[in-house]
């Protein structure tokens, strides 16, 4: 029987190249009229069981004839033939980035800069946030990523940069449902800086970032030659777990020197309240403090200066990102610079390598941070 046959034809082939194949025997039917125009093709879940294929691969194998003008697709209708011509639309490629606050955030428009010029020069258009050209969304809401990951599903984007939402109440299950949302219609995802799951758990995505570990223990370390014995790391409320990896970072070097720590060591807190620092100051009398990025390290150089303690003198203070305000701080910030150019090129490469592998095992891959020294963490003695 014929659906016998290009199921048998189907798994001779790499897990990775199976959608070519559904595509293949789709167009030939569709071409030959054993699709006529405006009839209805069969179902995901069915060709999900004729071909031995995963429900991602079929929705890329759609896709692919969407794109050459064969089929049109239906929200809750299904895939209907059209007759068009192959190959009519499959120079339109399109990548998305959904990136929350990409405004505010200096990193992230430095990484997003970089992909915009990479998808460019390879003839992919690219869609920031909900807009057909190139735009700044500034608004953070779940409720917004979630209506873009709706847009870019209809749009049947190619693959989506996603950089999951923080610093907000309960983001986890948002994030981890627009991520799912997307790969269930086929559509790659690349994390950019973080997963959604907890420290040290790992989501099935592929992730990008930074080594907030190894940034972490840098720092520490960097302290403890400064002959540093009481470090606390400080933080806002609803972080992303990249500021887990970061704290790991610091226990690991405060216990390879035997130096104590504890997790009332790590406050969770607004920085730029006085009364929140005089906590921190009377429980554990750091003689250090790390921000769990420069924003939060810039806001506790402040609130040090309103209580009239000297930086460096009294406590050392250093932050994570090495954004362009670090240096015009006073005093300038010791930092972690976050690879923003690198991060940019691997998470694209990555995405080209999902596109032409759809079955690759996750991959999550860390870059090499690099310490900054400047002021605010003093010289060594």
């Amino acid at each position: 029987m014929p659906a016998a046959s290009d199921s048998a034809a189907a798994t001779t082939l790499p897990m990775g190249r199976k959608h070519l194949e559904i595509s293949r025997s789709l167009r030939e039917a569709i071409v030959s009229g054993k699709h006529p125009v405006g009839s209805r093709l069969p179902s995901e879940a069915q060709l999900v069981k004729r071909f031995d294929a995963s429900r991602p691969t079929v929705a890329r194998a759609l896709r692919t004839l969407e794109s050459e003008g064969l089929v049109t697709r239906r929200v809750g209708s299904g895939t209907f033939a059209t007759g068009g011509t192959p190959g009519l639309r499959a120079a339109t490629r399109t990548l998305a980035l959904l990136i929350p606050d990409l405004r505010n955030t200096e990193i992230f428009q430095q990484i997003a800069g970089e992909i915009a010029t990479l998808a460019r020069v390879n003839d992919y258009s690219l869609i920031w946030g909900g807009s057909g050209q190139p735009k700044l969304d500034a608004d953070v809401s779940l409720q917004h990523g979630e209506e873009l990951c709706e847009q870019f599903i209809a749009k049947r984007v190619d693959g989506v940069f996603f950089t999951p939402y923080e610093l907000i109440p309960g983001p986890s299950e948002s994030n981890a449902r627009m991520a799912r949302s997307l790969h269930d219609a086929g559509i790659p995802v690349v994390l950019i800086d973080r997963d959604y799951v907890p420290f040290p758990s790992r989501s099935k995505f592929d992730l990008v970032g930074v080594d907030n570990l190894d940034g972490g223990f840098a720092l520490a370390e960097h302290l403890i030659k400064l002959r540093c014995k009481s470090i606390c790391f400080v933080h806002p409320a609803h972080s992303a777990p990249t500021i887990s990896a970061r704290i790991a970072g610091v226990r690991a070097a405060l216990d390879k020197h035997s130096l104590p720590w504890s997790a009332d060591r790590v406050f969770e807190g607004n920085p730029s309240d006085p009364a929140f620092l005089q906590h921190i100051l009377r429980h554990a009398k750091p003689d250090a403090l790390v921000g769990g990025n420069d924003h939060t390290a810039a806001l506790l150089l402040q609130s040090l200066t309103k209580l009239r303690i000297a930086v460096p003198q009294k406590v050392r203070v250093v932050g994570f990102d090495d954004v362009a305000f670090a240096t015009l701080v006073s005093p300038a910030l010791t930092t972690v610079q976050q690879p923003c150019r690198e991060i940019a090129l691997t998470a694209y490469r990555t995405m080209m390598d999902r596109l032409a592998d759809p079955a690759l095992p996750p991959r999550h891959t860390m870059l090499s941070p690099r310490l900054i020294i400047r002021d605010s963490c003093g010289a060594y003695l």
